[in-house]
């Protein structure tokens, strides 16, 4: 089992390059780095906060960088952002909350060692490792009860990181389950975007996709694998092996004339 410290280590680095995907996945969106900050800013999809994240290394570097964040967002017509902090950093939450921030969620990091990982059976699920952007957002959105019009889907139109797969499965030829990958430093597989449609749930596809996911990536020579976990999300990733670390909390700016989600 992968101990605390390697965990958080883990999570961090994929946690850095989710947020630079989401900063250059859709035109007019852009990143702000610098001192272990990276910050993702998605004017079309001003009310979405979960695609206008913030990741950090130190507090006092976020914290001292706070007045420029909110004027990044702002400038641009972002009305909620958010901010991801490890359960235990209270520190990093007190600062948020003086400068007005709101707990919106706390996904489970959780994380899988690949070397003695004993999967599922894919069996005759039809899967693919070229599914299209204009698959993977759309179906999140529907996954999960977002209206489009508001939607990720718009954050997505063209994700392009070094090491990245989209996969798709589907039942009767049509689209029924997609997630997304990326290899972080060669090392680790980190899951995002995973999603089924609602009525093809209670049939195993995200697993046994996530298990072809995960083979692939062993045969890559990858050592483990991570994921942010909603409560929806866990039991399935619990069933393929992944262990719970920590609570990835969520902690959201919305300006008070924005919509809300």
């Amino acid at each position: 089992m992968i101990d605390g410290d390697r965990a958080l280590t883990i999570q961090r680095r994929a946690m850095r390059d989710f947020v630079a995907l989401l900063g250059s996945s859709a035109p007019g969106s852009d990143l702000l780095e610098r001192d272990g900050v990276t910050a993702a800013r998605v004017p079309g999809c001003p009310e979405r906060s979960i695609v206008n994240s913030v990741t950090f290394a130190e507090a006092g570097a976020l914290l001292a960088m706070h007045d420029e964040l909110a004027a990044f967002y702002d400038e641009a017509g972002v009305n909620a952002w958010t901010v991801w902090v490890p359960d235990f950093d209270r520190e990093t939450v007190a600062g948020l909350e003086e400068r007005g921030h709101a707990f919106d969620g706390e996904p489970c990091a959780m994380t899988l060692e690949l070397s003695d990982w004993e999967g599922p059976e894919v069996g005759d699920l039809d899967w693919n490792a070229e599914a299209s952007p204009d698959l993977l957002g759309p179906l999140n959105d529907l996954a999960y009860g977002i209206d489009p019009a508001v939607g990720i889907g718009r954050a997505l139109v063209s994700p392009s990181a070094e090491h990245l797969r989209l996969y798709a499965a589907r039942v009767g030829g049509e689209p029924a389950c997609v997630l997304g990958t990326i290899d972080h430093g060669g090392e680790d597989l980190g899951f995002y975007f995973v999603a089924t449609h609602p009525e093809r749930r209670g049939r195993g596809l995200a697993t046994r996709l996530m298990a072809a996911a995960i083979t692939d990536a062993r045969e890559r020579g990858l050592a483990t694998a991570s994921l942010q976990a909603s409560a929806m999300g866990r039991p399935v990733y619990e069933r393929l092996g992944f262990d719970p670390h920590f609570k990835l909390e969520m902690h959201e700016l919305r300006r008070q004339n924005g919509g809300g989600e």
